[in-house]
């Protein structure tokens, strides 16, 4: 006798997806050898004058002293400082950051569609790098160029559990890119970018139906932006609950 997956409450999808941001954001920190800080309230990783700090909420109540502590990280970090808050419950503007909101979504646990022949999961160093190009790229990270190979995606970011990083191909060249975390029976997506010359080309869509058909059986979360809200909601997707950021102005 087989067991359906059991769907995530929406009232569930911030804590989920804070968790699932904090496993792959530990992960990225570990490949890049930057230091991971763990508290209850949140998990943050320090890193350099690229990189920069990254802090993800991780409880909707932070206490005196964690709200001191991040401040602090914030006061000496090296580079930027960015923050994802599912909650929408700390306000972090005395660090001097703009702020904008995008929703938590939410899938349940289903087959994503027809199998995707052009998209693979990445094994080998050059595709490792072409993704890594891709959304740089995509997303415009001018923190990260002049490009530096394995700086955004070091090589032990694939090594990492529940990681996997996935390339789209048209006419055989690497066109999209994204990654994919499973952390506890969730997983969610992120850097899903489309290289500018291969935009409206359903580049987006590919990637995250390769992705997505490796997870049939769990339940998926993502915070999406205006742009990529649409594409999500034709896979599944709907609006859980508002994550804020914050990011230098």
């Amino acid at each position: 006798m087989t067991t359906s997956p059991t769907p995530l409450a929406p009232a569930e999808a911030p804590l989920r997806q804070a968790r699932n941001s904090a496993a792959f954001w530990a992960a990225t920190g570990r490949a890049r050898g930057h230091e991971v800080i763990r508290r209850r309230g949140f998990l943050a990783v320090d890193g350099d004058e690229r990189a920069g700090l990254r802090i993800l909420i991780q409880e909707p109540d932070l206490d005196p002293d964690e709200r001191a502590e991040l401040s602090a990280l914030a006061g000496r970090a090296a580079g930027p400082v960015r923050a994802e808050d599912p909650f929408s419950a700390t306000d972090l503007g005395h660090l001097g950051l703009r702020h904008w909101q995008m929703p938590v979504m939410l899938r349940p646990p289903a087959p994503a569609g027809e199998p995707v022949p052009d998209v693979i999961r990445v094994q080998r160093p050059e595709d490792l790098r072409a993704a890594e190009r891709i959304v740089i790229e995509g997303f415009e990270l001018t923190d990260f160029e002049p490009h530096r190979a394995g700086e955004l995606f070091p090589p032990a970011l694939i090594e990492q559990p529940g990681v996997d990083v996935f390339v789209a191909l048209r006419d055989g060249a690497p066109a999209g890119a994204g990654v994919s975390v499973v952390d506890d029976g969730v997983a969610s997506h992120y850097w899903i970018a489309t290289s500018p010359s291969f935009r409206s080309r359903g580049v987006g869509r590919a990637v995250m139906l390769g992705s997505l058909a490796h997870l049939p059986d769990l339940p998926a979360t993502l915070t999406a932006s205006r742009l990529g809200r649409p594409l999500y909601e034709s896979l599944g997707y709907t609006a859980a609950a508002p994550s804020t950021w914050w990011a230098p102005r």
